[in-house]
């Protein structure tokens, strides 16, 4: 289960603005007290709070309508990610929702056609998942031995070589893969078979697949399947650390654009 950082935060600017209520009414009942003159130090608590509260709030909107990091767990993205890398996730690209609710209450874009989108998983919401978004509403979507179909029309795809990295993916077949203008890479692990689909995506959902495209639980299997509109949290837009433990940082890969 995810941890919920924003839910902790919208705790957090609760408890900060009531101890700051608080602190506020004794000093206000003191003075009465004392006289309208008389000076009340605020307390130590109290001072705490008034101290972190913009602090707690900006970071929270920063979050919840901006950018938010996020770590790659697993290797269903490979080659573009892989294990170990945190990524900035753009959360105003398809309009801002509420913290928590994740209700939209401003539209702002839609999701294009193999944009890179971290959403929440249908079986699980307490679990997210980074995937390419393949079909859109409507589409009708056919992946056969790994060649894409939409509408008909075969998604371009030419090899590319073999993945030069180690791990269990040494050798695996690499494709770039075309959408439009786009263009990324992706990989067929050898030790995994491939898996096919044929359907049409319903209105207000997406079909998404990994770029390891022999090695990704995505839309193609029932536990993820066609992911609702409600459930995509934002656009992955570029690396900002890569540190896989145990291991060291790799610096070659902070500042690269997700494509």
């Amino acid at each position: 289960m995810n941890f919920d950082l924003s839910a902790l935060l919208l705790v957090a600017l609760v408890v900060a603005g009531a101890i700051i209520a608080i602190d506020t009414a004794r000093r206000k009942a003191a003075r009465g007290r004392s006289g309208e003159g008389a000076d009340v130090k605020e307390s130590v608590l109290g001072s705490y709070a008034r101290s972190y509260f913009p602090v707690i709030l900006i970071v929270l909107l920063i979050r919840a309508f901006l950018i938010e990091p996020f770590r790659i767990p697993s290797d269903s993205m490979m080659p573009g990610l892989v294990d170990g890398d945190f990524i900035f996730v753009n959360k105003f690209s398809y309009g801002l929702r509420l913290p928590l609710l994740n209700t939209k209450f401003v539209s702002i874009g839609d999701p294009q056609r193999g944009d890179v989108i971290v959403f929440r998983s249908p079986a699980d919401p307490s679990i997210n998942l980074i995937k390419r978004l393949v079909g859109l509403p409507g589409d009708h979507v056919e992946v056969h031995d790994n060649r894409v179909v939409i509408n008909g029309k075969p998604i371009a795809l030419q090899a590319d070589g073999s993945y030069p990295g180690g791990y269990r993916f040494a050798a695996a077949e690499l494709g770039i893969e075309h959408f439009g203008d786009s263009q990324h890479i992706v990989m067929f692990a050898d030790a995994h078979s491939a898996t096919d689909f044929d359907g049409v995506v319903p209105a207000g959902h997406y079909f998404f697949m990994g770029d390891n495209r022999n090695d990704s639980e995505d839309s193609r299997f029932p536990r993820v399947g066609f992911v609702p509109q409600d459930n995509l949290i934002g656009h992955a837009v570029r690396i900002w650390m890569n540190w896989r433990i145990p291991g060291w940082p790799d610096w070659q890969r902070v500042g690269l654009r997700i494509q």
